[in-house]
């Protein structure tokens, strides 16, 4: 069974960001008139800091520059980030991610030469991956237990040209860090080859970026337009790309989003604590208060096991013998931390505004935007109704028709 006892270097990465994320983060994105404002500029300045001591390359292997953090110490950095704000925290997990990912695992010596030495020496190069396409609609929702494909055709593709090269030409919305990406990762149809990735800077000629600033989810997202985008034969990733993809869909990859979810309700519980302490009503601090006291009391008991849930997830991604030998149960980890915990942390939320009573919900105070950034988590990506469908089709061991099926029906 997985181990709850963390490292010394564990404690001392998870202790060296706390200090960050008090001593920085806190004091700008809490500042009163930034929340009065509901200023949500990403604060570059702190997310170069946070680069320097390693965060955007924290798991990258060690051997390549990075820290080669496993994904249990991984969920620790985002819980500690997540606290002190979901969008710097969004940004980092999602670069250090694709880093492990692309650098470590995906890319060929060749294109690794040409795309690592800018990636580590520079506090700015952060990375996206642009596959979701606009007007796609693959909720399991929709079909679940009926025959039809479940990923929606996509429209992206990418043509061969007579010099070796790739002609890319689509458009990708919801794409997570896009604004200030200087690499993308980047799903395309080859006719008669499939889905197939490509590694393209940002900088490309006939690669466009509009950022999307009202989107409903933490850190810069925008739309990636390609209209005739040119890029070397060597941009195409090899054969271990699609399992950047199949990771994401099988439930079972690492829980960064719902690590930095628990920071989220971690903080409201923790600002909730100290004015529960200082708010004297009836004559002493509402701390003592029985209904206060409870409301704490369940947001400790949600967030413990939140907390839980995650953890075991992450162990579990890095022991995968674990579950091979049915030490560890193979359903998907992830979304069952992620349904529990986003429910769990909105909950918490909800009553650490309770606790700051009509306080709760002014503008210059920072629980409302805990509660608001709670509830992102909870309606991000296909949502927990989509989440318990796919644990319930890995409960009765189901598997939805192939799309070949479908067709010839």
């Amino acid at each position: 069974m997985y181990i709850l006892h963390l490292s010394a270097e564990q404690l001392e990465i998870r202790d060296t960001v706390r200090d960050f994320v008090t001593g920085e983060i806190k004091p700008v994105v809490l500042n009163a008139d930034r929340l009065d404002r509901a200023d949500r500029t990403l604060p570059l300045d702190l997310l170069d800091k946070a680069s320097q001591m390693g965060l955007r390359t924290l798991a990258l292997s060690e051997d390549l520059g990075g820290a080669g953090a496993d994904r249990l110490t991984s969920c620790l950095v985002a819980e500690e980030l997540g606290a002190g704000d979901a969008d710097i925290a969004a940004v980092l997990t999602e670069t250090s991610r694709l880093g492990h990912f692309l650098f470590d695992r995906a890319m060929t010596d060749a294109q690794r030469d040409r795309f690592l030495p800018a990636f580590l020496n520079d506090d700015r190069f952060h990375l996206a991956l642009a596959d979701h396409e606009p007007e796609t609609d693959t909720r399991l929702g929709v079909n679940y237990h009926r025959p039809v494909p479940m990923t929606a055709a996509l429209r992206t593709e990418a043509a061969k040209g007579s010099d070796g090269g790739w002609a890319i030409n689509g458009t990708k919305d919801c794409v997570a860090n896009a604004p200030i990406a200087k690499l993308f990762a980047v799903t395309a149809n080859v006719p008669g080859d499939g889905v197939r990735v490509f590694l393209i800077p940002a900088d490309t000629p006939g690669l466009t970026v509009q950022a999307s600033e009202k989107a409903w989810r933490h850190g810069p997202c925008g739309e990636v337009t390609f209209k005739d985008c040119r890029v070397p034969a060597d941009s195409l990733l090899g054969g271990q790309a699609g399992a950047l993809l199949a990771a994401d869909a099988s439930g079972r990859g690492a829980p960064l989003s719902q690590a930095l979810n628990i920071g989220i309700g971690r903080a409201a519980q923790e600002a909730a604590i100290d004015y529960a302490h200082i708010r004297v009503q009836g004559g002493r601090p509402i701390v003592e208060h029985q209904a206060i006291a409870t409301k704490l009391a369940d947001n400790a008991l949600r967030l413990e096991m939140a907390r839980g849930a995650v953890w075991r997830a992450a162990w579990a991604v890095d022991h995968p013998e674990a579950i091979a030998d049915r030490s560890v149960s193979d359903l998907p980890l992830q979304l069952i931390a992620q349904v529990y915990t986003s429910e769990a942390v909105v909950a918490a939320c909800k009553d650490a505004c309770e606790v700051f009573g009509a306080m709760g919900v002014m503008r210059d105070m920072p629980l409302q935007k805990y509660l608001r950034d709670a509830r992102v988590c909870l309606h991000t990506g296909g949502g927990n109704g989509d989440a318990r469908l796919r644990i319930a089709e890995r409960l009765i061991d189901y598997r939805h028709p192939a799309a070949t099926a479908v067709a010839a029906e």
